[in-house]
């Protein structure tokens, strides 16, 4: 991949501006609700502070709407926040819903991660109840269709809300961010990305470029590590991305990644030091507009409207 100037300020501007929301940023233990909008329908305000009030989901059949970054969706559901083998995380983000196809992947992938010595995953964001942009953190996540696991193992027993809240996920990148931290990586994280990239229904799964370099070194070659993608950030977390169900039309894939395992000059451009060290840009650009409803597709309306 070339670096060109454009990259490399968007790299520089994601470095500023700290990412998105991360798994070790905190939750709170005494969530308020969002104080009503003086004007909803008002053309010019932001689709998140619409979608970000949206406590519950709308009832009728589940479909996706749109694309990961500019979408949403009915009918969804939450995945429960205890099962014997997943714990949520961060429960007053509420953004452990998504789509049942999701909700069905997280809890059969969560039952066989203890095959390959995962014990448990701790997940963390998936989407807001009917999806769409959030107030904070991630630009995707709006199909219901995404989902972080992070990159601790459940423990053997349940954890508090304060906990749940409180904890960080675990870092495994060494400082340099030129590679993993042998002290900290394992085996067992290799296996349980790996479990994950091997199901079918899986389109992509975003890991920090050091991650991507460890499992090349382990496992170069392998066809599962074409889905595998190195991405800004994911250095206490995997995110995990579904293809769009069969039959939803409305409902926008993304193309096939790349043919070949991705270890080569393509992984290589993200430990380049214009990526790694990028200059701040000489002038601050203007912040992009938020966005609007017009944005998504126009199903996106009845669904935030929806009952």
């Amino acid at each position: 991949m070339p670096i060109t100037p454009r990259l490399a300020l968007a790299a520089a501007l994601i470095l500023l501006a700290g990412g998105p929301l991360q798994a070790q940023d905190r939750g709170t233990l005494t969530p308020k609700p969002l104080p009503p909008l003086a004007n909803p329908d008002d053309p010019a305000t932001p689709a998140k502070a619409l979608f970000g009030r949206a406590t519950g989901p709308t009832g009728g059949p589940a479909h996706a709407y749109g694309s990961y970054a500019k979408g949403c969706f009915s009918g969804g559901e939450a995945l429960p926040v205890d099962g014997a083998t997943w714990q949520v995380m961060r429960l007053s983000r509420n953004r452990m819903w998504g789509t049942p196809p999701l909700v069905d992947f997280l809890e059969r992938l969560a039952n066989q991660a203890p095959r390959v010595g995962w014990p448990g995953l701790l997940v963390g964001d998936m989407s807001q109840p009917r999806g769409g942009p959030m107030l904070t953190g991630h630009a995707s996540h709006q199909l219901g269709l995404d989902a972080d696991i992070w990159l601790t193992p459940m423990p053997n027993r349940r954890l508090t809300r304060a906990e749940r809240e409180e904890m960080s996920a675990t870092n495994v990148v060494r400082d340099d961010r030129l590679d993993i931290d042998p002290a900290v990586w394992t085996q067992q994280h290799h296996r349980i990305i790996r479990l994950a990239a091997e199901q079918p229904e899986v389109a992509r799964i975003f890991v920090n470029p050091a991650i991507k370099r460890a499992l090349c070194r382990e496992a170069g070659g392998s066809r599962w590590l074409s889905k595998v993608r190195p991405m800004y950030g994911h250095n206490y977390h995997f995110h995990i991305r579904l293809a769009c169900p069969a039959g939803q039309g409305a409902c926008d894939d993304q193309a096939p990644p790349p043919p070949g395992d991705g270890c080569g000059e393509e992984l290589a451009y993200w430990f380049s030091d214009a990526v790694l060290n990028p200059k701040p840009p000489k002038v601050k650009p203007k912040p992009r507009p938020p966005m609007t409803m017009a944005a998504l597709p126009a199903a996106c309306r009845a669904v935030l409207k929806a009952p």
